[in-house]
């Protein structure tokens, strides 16, 4: 079992920046792919950014160029900086956790590839 466990969100001006952060305790962390999604308000969830185990990064195109993923194996932390805000960025934030190594990338696009989910972490965007 995998405790994932999101802090950093809250509320940010359009233009501004918030980093997330992901704990997820354990010596198994480094073997994991990490991803992040968000769900609006009447939403599905979509994907935005994973980062694999050995440290390829994907994104969604409606953040590339704007947020980055990063992950610290030695404390088992996965990193989302959020920069150039959008109000449409607003969101419930969750980080996500397979150990599973697809053959395919588009796999960690797609939220079922995932087995660990944390609670979500809010961000609010102001116009």
């Amino acid at each position: 079992q995998v405790q994932l466990v999101e802090s950093g969100g809250g509320l940010v001006q359009a233009g501004g920046s918030l980093r997330l952060s992901c704990a997820a305790p354990g010596r198994t962390f480094s073997s994991y792919t990490m991803g992040w999604f968000r769900q609006a308000p009447g939403e599905e969830r979509e994907f935005v950014a994973a980062i694999s185990w050995n440290d390829y990064t994907y994104y969604a195109d409606s953040v590339k160029g704007r947020f980055a993923i990063s992950r610290d194996n030695a404390e088992s932390t996965v990193y989302l900086q959020m920069n150039s805000l959008k109000p449409e960025d607003t969101a419930a934030y969750y980080c996500a956790a397979t150990s599973t190594r697809y053959y395919s990338a588009t796999y960690y696009y797609t939220q079922t590839s995932y087995r660990y989910w944390g609670q979500g972490t809010h961000v609010t965007v102001s116009s």
